[in-house]
């Protein structure tokens, strides 16, 4: 396998064997970087958008099934054995859209980095915008806006934690953290009005 580069300085790093399906592609017009262990199998229509100094990593046998879209500005860092089912989107950033005086386009982006754990599964339609642990879950149409813990079940629009499944000596350490993060949320933020 070759891969020529169109644009001399970005970093572009596919380790072999990997499969590279029907739809691949990378848009990378600055010095991002992209670099994918072994074994990762990019079905058909993947598309990763890097911007600036932004760097997607992907661990060694990971799936991609079909028509996933991954943006990054910052890092998208994805372990070893994850799979992600169809129409996932991967994005770490938010349009700012608070300033009622300027149309939200031009107000920005928060960025963050996005990490996702080893061996993590997420299903079919879901959009990533916050860490997923390792070997968590999220299901079908799930919107994840806030970390889930490793070895969770996670589920809805914003996705919530459900139901735990690792090791049991770390139930209430995970479980815990996820009830003090509920609780920080439930706080409004500076500057926003309830309704």
């Amino acid at each position: 396998m070759s891969i020529r580069a169109t644009h001399l300085h970005c970093h572009v790093d596919i380790a072999r064997p990997v499969r590279l399906g029907p739809g691949f592609s990378l848009y990378m017009p600055q010095s991002g970087s992209f670099v994918v262990e072994p074994g990762v199998d990019f079905r058909s229509n993947f598309r990763c958008d890097i911007e600036g100094d932004g760097k997607v990593e992907i661990g060694a046998g990971t799936v991609f099934t079909s028509n996933t879209l991954i943006q990054c500005s910052t890092l998208v860092s994805i372990g070893k054995r994850c799979a992600f089912g169809q129409s996932t989107l991967i994005v770490d950033g938010y349009h700012r859209y608070q300033d009622h005086e300027r149309h939200w386009a031009e107000q920005g982006y928060d960025l963050r980095p996005i990490h996702i754990g080893d061996g993590a599964g997420i299903s079919d339609n879901c959009t990533i915008q916050a860490d997923v642990g390792e070997r968590a879950m999220v299901a079908s149409g799930s919107v994840v806006n806030r970390p889930i813990p490793p070895y969770c079940l996670a589920v809805g629009a914003p996705a919530r934690v459900v139901r735990y499944f690792g090791p049991p000596e770390r139930r209430e350490e995970v479980l815990a953290a996820t009830r003090r993060r509920r609780r920080n949320r439930s706080r409004p933020a500076t500057g926003e009005q309830a309704l």
